[in-house]
């Protein structure tokens, strides 16, 4: 399973002119399929008048989902080059609109391929991209008495606190890679004379 996976920081827009055609691509996070769908026909909506709406999208963090089109542009020229630059990128869970007006030059294949996998390159470069890590969830359930201060410790030593919920005791979600675990609890049960309870939930990136 992978451990982490790249993305898009943001959502973000670039645009360049190659041979009198403008192509703007638009990039943006997408969660699921249905979310990467959704943005393609926005991004269509807002480019009615497009000469072609081309688009690429990869889901899931080993690339389990993999789309493109050409939207009209001769087969192969527009969304496989695009598809490939996010591979290459090694980018997932991203969308890719590149959106063509066409100045009135003809670019061949050759000259499509680069044009429609460039500006996605070049669109990455200016959104830039982030790398999410794989970790456990995890629940810390300590006494009022010793609370505050474990969360002190836990901030300082670089953890992920990701929730504090106070009640009869007081229970803390962080974060925490799957091979910190075993070290984790003996830190815990040192850190809180044995006081603390841990339990392990499921699986997110972050």
């Amino acid at each position: 399973m992978q451990e982490q996976y790249r993305t898009v920081a943001r959502a973000g827009v670039h645009e360049t002119e190659i041979n009198r055609s403008r192509f703007i691509c638009a990039l943006a996070p997408v969660a699921t399929e249905e979310e990467a769908q959704e943005f393609v026909a926005a991004v269509r909506k807002e480019h009615p008048t497009a000469t072609h709406n081309c688009f690429a999208y990869v889901i899931g963090a080993d690339a389990s989902v993999q789309k493109a089109s050409d939207d009209g542009e001769p087969g192969g020229t527009a969304g496989a080059p695009m598809l490939q630059m996010l591979m290459r990128r090694e980018v997932r869970y991203t969308a890719a609109v590149v959106t063509r007006y066409y100045g009135g030059v003809k670019l061949g294949a050759g000259g499509l391929i680069r044009a429609y996998g460039g500006v996605v390159g070049e669109a990455l470069d200016a959104v830039g991209t982030l790398t999410r890590q794989r970790f456990r969830l995890a629940t810390v359930t300590v006494d009022h008495q010793r609370a505050g201060r474990l969360e002190n410790d836990l901030r300082a030593t670089g953890r992920v606190v990701r929730d504090v919920r106070y009640a009869e005791a007081v229970t803390i979600e962080i974060g925490l890679p799957d091979s910190e675990v075993p070290a984790f609890r003996a830190w815990l049960a040192d850190t809180t004379a044995g006081t603390a309870e841990l339990e392990l939930g499921g699986e997110a990136f972050a």
